[in-house]
């Protein structure tokens, strides 16, 4: 196996892994929800969840292959178009992307419609920190190349985008680093409106905000947080690797 198919093969472990680490935390929810990962040979296509099947039971076997017009390369099903709508203007915007992920997180999509930034309230909600965008509007399911364009342009170079009444969107180097941050920022969200429903949160200074995000919300350290969870579901589902 060379440096390429090894690289492939570590993409689609963590893809799959990703995949019930969402089931677990509850991201699933009918169609709706993808994770993607860029081929490190063919740099236009990406590996993608088939449509309707449940994120606890992908295994690496079940990836699809998609190319830049949304055909599906390798596999023999469908793949949602919302998915590859999406993700193929990510991949296409910004190159040093691996991976993106999207779903409709409960706390996620709850703060989605208050359309406002997350505001450096904890430490975990610091790795966001100028460091992500919101994309102030909603015209339904993206199923046109020109809305997910305007999506991939209000994301711009940041590691990760609230969607107005719709969800959270991220972005990695890894598929560890993607999935992880969409972790961390649901959790964020989920802290805010919490702390935001008791009284009036005090926000970390912006220097210190800025100070720890250079701790916290690197992308080594994205890949680190998610190193653990990938141990800890191939340990607990080891089919997943089939």
């Amino acid at each position: 196996m060379d440096d390429l198919d090894q690289e492939r093969e570590r993409r689609k472990r963590e893809l799959a892994a990703a995949f019930r680490i969402f089931a677990r935390f509850g991201y699933e929810e009918g169609l709706a929800g993808h994770i993607t990962a860029r081929d490190p040979e063919r740099l236009d296509h990406f590996w993608v969840n088939p449509l309707a099947r449940h994120f606890d039971t992908i295994r690496v076997s079940d990836l699809h292959l998609v190319n830049h017009a949304g055909d599906v390369v390798e596999g023999d099903d469908f793949v949602n178009v919302a998915a590859f709508t999406i993700h193929s203007q990510i991949h296409a915007a910004r190159p040093e992307v691996v991976a993106a992920a999207h779903s409709h997180s409960v706390h996620g999509k709850a703060w989605s419609s208050l359309a406002r930034p997350l505001d450096p309230i904890t430490q975990d909600a610091c790795s966001f920190f100028e460091d992500h965008a919101v994309f102030d509007d909603y015209t339904g399911v993206v199923l046109e190349l020109d809305e997910a364009k305007r999506i991939a342009h209000a994301l711009g170079g940041a590691k990760a985008c609230i969607l107005r009444n719709h969800g959270l969107l991220m972005v990695g180097r890894s598929v560890g680093e993607a999935a992880w941050w969409f972790i961390a920022m649901d959790r964020s969200c989920h802290a805010q409106l919490l702390a935001e429903a008791a009284g009036t949160p005090q926000l970390i200074d912006p220097d210190m905000a800025r100070l720890t995000a250079g701790q916290v919300g690197t992308p080594s350290m994205g890949e680190l947080n998610f190193r653990s969870l990938y141990n800890w579901i191939v340990k607990e589902e080891p089919d997943l690797l089939e």
